[in-house]
């Protein structure tokens, strides 16, 4: 099943128990409102389904996982209630990964950003390869990774979230992000990377689901409030982006990111 979306996708397919949900957005694998919208109700799909065991999380194409925010929505917004609601959408994901009873391994074949950051710390397992580097930028284009914050810090410790949210413009290698704990395992190659995946994702399907949604459980204890408290961090970024810095930082980024393609 494929769900188009303007410029992306949201990809879903099943095989041996194993369901796996691609996200695509030319732009980096940017993610715009629409392709969060599917890709929460796509994991609360399959976390409802008896045939699905165990999910893994990708991307499409050879380059970025995940550039994080849609640039094109964000220079957009001009009012906190349509900030507060895109922001939720990374709120909605975050939190559909929280609840989805099946386990879910995030395939990252390239650098996270952001938003993609978060997604990668609210996968169960992380396996990736070796140049997959993270940053979080949002500070230097006026916000902060408030949304996304929770799951980072929960993964990886307050240290190794502070670290990254307020250096917002360096990037961190793979075995920085591994050594931190957001990727279980790292790779040479996409080969083996991918090998890792499907054999470890095999092995998964054929474990008991019951002892695997009680250790989901137990993995997300204490996390019962990220309704709210995501909801409330979606509300900051949605007022903040609003402010003379954040339009001014984004466009000039807009700006680059145009002079760098022509």
């Amino acid at each position: 099943m494929i769900q188009q979306v303007k410029e992306g996708h949201v990809k879903v397919e099943r095989e041996h128990g194993i369901a796996t949900i691609e996200f695509f957005h030319p732009q980096s694998n940017s993610l715009p409102t629409k392709i969060l919208e599917t890709l929460a109700s796509d994991i609360h799909s399959e976390s409802l389904n008896p045939d699905t065991k165990v999910i893994i999380l990708r991307s499409g194409g050879d380059k970025a996982f995940c550039a994080g925010a849609s640039f094109d929505e964000l220079v957009a917004i001009n009012n906190e209630h349509d900030g507060l609601i895109f922001f939720m959408g990374f709120a909605n994901v975050i939190n559909a990964m929280r609840k989805c009873n099946k386990l879910i391994i995030a395939r990252v074949q390239g650098r996270c950003v952001g938003g993609g950051v978060g997604i990668v710390a609210a996968a169960d397992y992380a396996i990736a390869v070796e140049g997959a580097e993270v940053k979080l930028s949002e500070l230097t284009i006026g916000i902060a990774p408030f949304v996304v914050g929770p799951a980072i810090e929960r993964k990886m410790g307050l240290s190794a979230f502070s670290q990254l949210a307020i250096d917002g413009g360096k990037w961190r290698t793979g075995d920085w992000a591994r050594r931190k704990g957001l990727y279980a395992e790292l790779h040479p190659t996409v080969e083996t990377m991918d090998d890792s995946i499907d054999s470890f994702s095999n092995v998964l399907a054929h474990s008991s689901p019951e002892a695997m949604h009680e250790l989901k459980k137990v993995l997300w204890y204490g996390t019962d409030d990220w309704d709210h408290l995501l909801k409330e961090r979606a509300s900051i970024s949605g007022r903040l982006i609003l402010t003379k810095y954040a339009k001014d930082a984004i466009q000039k980024f807009k700006e680059r990111a145009r002079s760098s393609q022509s």
